[in-house]
């Protein structure tokens, strides 16, 4: 399995030192969206040959990993929640803090890294679109990797249209005094960017892979996405239809035990849509710093950011007898519970008194020493989120009757979990898994609109917490949840905080803009 991984991950990033042009200077007050072509290779020498256009392919994927400490998805969509806090030293990246707290300036690290790692994903994909049909190369490889770039392209998109708001549209190469382009509305960013791009890519894109090229986007992953951006956009009918698109691929499935998920062992399962892939021990470097960010300091060389908050872990049901839903205990640390080693875990580790587990890795695993270097993958889409947009949308279209198996599927899966993990038993029985509790995460049988909806939006925080998800939720659940959800974050304010502001290295350079 090692020796496959390694070629995989080989295929997908190790192309950063052998093409120079394609690791991009980031500097403090660069316009993002003016990047350069640097290094080894010129215009006129590259996008020459079919290996050249995989390299060029491959390294489009980059910017979505963890590798770095640039992609700071989990701030925006964790810690800006009511899920996380900072966690970490009072005073260490004081400006994740500072979007704890809502009190973001267009200066703030995270808000300018973010934005200069999606932007540089789509210049890479807007090059490979441009020069990659000109190459005379297999028309099936061409084929794949054009629609790959514009499965990539729409998610770039995607995460930028979601934590920006009205952003500038680029869809092309363009040369440095091209660049002065003002903000398009977000419905135009779904509707000439994102909706195109995976419409195209759906049919470009193979079902599955085999071999080295396990990890790219395939049809079920740019379906999946399709699905993601109608329901963000509330187009409930087009939504629930292409949902239930992903299920008919016939590819994916639940897991028996929820916490097989997130374990090295279960890595792009069935589960998986699809997953932002790492691996440990390699030059140039492809681990994922996530298991170091946030694990505990105490023996494990870790930051302890993105703590759970108690809000979050209230939210999990129990039963009568106190047996509480098994996702909590895979997804969060918390005492009288071990943690990922096997050692009682410690409140202190935590300024919250929790840390999040579904990141992490054993130090069997990953030692202290190389604590930053994980192996897990993020997956940026799993199956049961694909259920759990149908099964809103189907609800928010009136047809809250066909909604009900769906997400009884999720919490079914959630229950059995005692069924199928040998490690679980509950409190008091002595006994290991045999039979799931009595009363524990029944089926939801309300076909109540309204109540189904807050059970759905229930699910979706328990069954998908820590998956850096939460805060787009409550912003696209509309201004009275969002405001409720973050009632302790008094800086909160909806009208003003939807977006975060685009950075000031871009207001400096692109004079296009306005406020």
């Amino acid at each position: 399995m090692l020796v496959f991984e390694r070629n995989v991950m080989k295929r997908i990033y190790l192309v950063l030192l052998s093409v120079g042009f394609l690791t991009l200077t980031m500097g403090g007050c660069k316009n993002y969206l003016d990047e350069q072509l640097l290094g080894n290779y010129s215009d006129g020498t590259f996008y020459k040959t079919q290996a050249q256009a995989i390299l060029a392919i491959n390294a489009a994927y980059t910017p979505l990993t963890f590798s770095s400490d640039r992609n700071r998805l989990w701030v925006f969509g964790d810690v800006a929640s009511d899920d996380a806090a900072k966690g970490g030293d009072p005073g260490d990246q004081a400006d994740i803090g500072l979007i704890d707290d809502f009190q973001v300036y267009p200066s703030n690290g995270p808000v300018e890294s973010q934005w200069g790692e999606m932007y540089e994903g789509i210049y890479r994909c807007n090059q490979i679109l441009a020069r990659v049909p000109a190459i005379n190369m297999n028309a099936t490889v061409q084929s794949r990797i054009l629609g790959e770039a514009r499965f990539l392209r729409a998610l770039y998109y995607f995460y930028l249209v979601n934590i920006y708001g009205p952003i500038p549209l680029l869809l092309e190469p363009k040369n440095a005094d091209q660049l002065q382009i003002p903000q398009s509305p977000v419905a135009t960013i779904y509707e000439q960017a994102i909706e195109p791009d995976l419409q195209e890519a759906i049919k470009n894109l193979p079902a599955a892979y085999t071999g080295s090229d396990v990890g790219r986007a395939t049809k079920g992953a740019a379906t999946a996405l399709l699905a993601k951006a109608y329901l963000y956009e509330k187009k409930w009918q087009l939504a629930a239809t292409t949902a239930a698109q992903v299920q008919a691929i016939g590819n994916y499935s639940l897991l028996p035990v929820y916490a097989q998920n997130f374990d090295q062992a279960h890595k792009n399962n069935a589960e998986s849509v699809f997953a932002v892939q790492h691996l440990t021990g390699q030059v140039p470097f492809t681990g994922n710093r996530l298991n170091q960010w946030f694990a505990p300091r105490a023996n494990e060389n870790g930051y302890f950011f993105n703590a759970p908050t108690a809000g979050f872990v209230n939210e999990f049901e129990k039963t009568s007898t106190g047996v509480v839903d098994p996702r909590l205990d895979y997804t969060v640390g918390r005492a009288g519970k071990n943690w990922v080693n096997g050692q009682p875990f410690d409140p202190a580790w935590s300024p919250t008194g929790y840390l999040t587990k579904k990141h992490e890795q054993p130090l069997s695993e990953i030692p202290s020493s190389t604590k930053g270097d994980g192996n897990l993958n993020y997956v940026a889409i799993r199956y049961a989120d694909v259920l759990l947009w149908q099964a809103e949308a189907l609800n928010e279209l009136g047809r809250s009757a066909e909604a009900l198996p769906l997400l009884n599927q999720v919490r079914k899966r959630a229950r059995e979990s005692y069924l199928n993990d040998p490690t679980l038993s509950a409190p008091g029985s002595g006994t290991t898994a045999s039979t799931v509790p009595v009363g524990l995460l029944p089926d939801v049988t309300t076909t109540s609109q309204s109540s189904l909806r807050d059970a759905i939006y229930h699910e979706r925080r328990v069954e998908l917490g820590q998956e850096f998800h939460r805060f787009f939720d409550l912003m696209r659940w509309g201004k009275d949840y969002a405001q409720n959800a973050l009632r302790d974050k008094t800086s909160f304010k909806y009208d003003t905080n939807r977006y975060f502001p685009i950075p000031q290295s871009e207001r400096d350079t692109n004079k296009a803009l306005k406020f």
